[in-house]
């Protein structure tokens, strides 16, 4: 167990910690075949071992975190608006090495990101960020998407196209992971979020000049040109919202805690709609921890 968890279980409820269990890590360590391997670290050793350097990099990771890297199965997915997309298993050693570094860093700094928000306080965040199932995989003739989540899992495409840097993936698999934790607190974004995400919608459609108040962050679809929070035919769309809201607090937290001040207008300070998700948000997930000081 690291410092950072370490310090976060001082405070937390005595509950079992998650885990991944033996059968599940075995899915996605040798999947279709039967292992005789009795325990997590023997799958690792097993999957990794034509690459040391990642093998080293996965075990570490787990002993740590308890996340399993391992693969996702070959699918054909409907993508929406990014349209069938075929995706096959890619274990990341050799030249995809560099994402398996980039998840592991990412993990370490949100878990760094938890301990240091909540240093000096007695409080608890309903959040998880360990014990996760990885799926590495490779979108054949596509870019996207970049990653998905459910059940605990995430699914990282080492061709996604979001996934080119250090810090894309630590504020993807940000994203990826408040889908989960969204998922574990019953579908929380649907319920409280969706009467003024559906206000917003009806007032802009797609025009990116009447939705950029609304919008959490400036990522937008390329092909379209609309922000990712309200791209139509994407799923659920108020489940981007909040997780694009999830990236947001992120942000804002860090910079909060690594300058004491923000470089732009707080988004809860923008309409009222804003402020109204971002207090949900911060209440439901986060435990009612916010730096960001109150708007004026």
């Amino acid at each position: 167990m690291t410092a950072g968890l370490l310090a976060l279980a001082l405070v937390a409820p005595a509950v079992a910690a998650p885990s991944v269990e033996l059968d599940a890590a075995a899915v996605l360590l040798s999947p279709g075949s039967r292992s005789s391997c009795a325990d997590v670290p023997c799958l690792l050793e097993t999957a990794y071992r034509a690459d040391p350097k990642a093998k080293a990099i996965a075990l570490a990771l787990y002993r740590d975190t308890g996340t399993v890297a391992g693969v996702g199965p070959e699918e054909l997915m409907d993508g929406g608006y990014r349209g069938m997309i075929r995706l096959v298993p890619q274990l990341p050693v050799g030249a995809h090495r560099k994402h398996l570094v980039w998840t592991d860093q990412a993990i370490r700094s949100i878990d760094a990101w938890f301990t240091a928000l909540y240093d000096g306080t007695t409080l608890s965040p309903a959040y998880r960020w360990t014990a996760l199932k990885l799926r590495f995989v490779r979108s054949v003739k596509k870019r996207t998407p970049s990653a998905y989540a459910f059940q605990w899992t995430i699914e990282y495409n080492v061709a996604g196209s979001l996934l080119t840097s250090a810090d894309g993936v630590r504020e993807t698999l940000f994203h990826e992971l408040f889908h989960l934790n969204d998922e574990a607190h019953q579908d929380w974004s649907a319920k409280t979020l969706q009467t003024d995400y559906d206000a917003i919608v009806a007032r802009c459609g797609t025009k990116s000049a009447c939705l950029a108040p609304y919008a959490p962050n400036t990522t937008k679809v390329r092909a379209t040109g609309t922000y990712y929070a309200f791209q139509p035919n994407n799923g659920s769309g108020v489940h981007e919202y909040a997780a694009e809201l999830a990236v947001r607090y992120y942000r804002e937290q860090s910079e909060m805690l690594r300058s004491g001040k923000l470089a732009r207008p707080a988004f809860k300070c923008g309409p009222a709609e804003n402020a109204r998700a971002w207090q949900a948000l911060v209440d439901e997930f986060f435990a009612g921890r916010d730096l960001v000081p109150p708007c004026r």
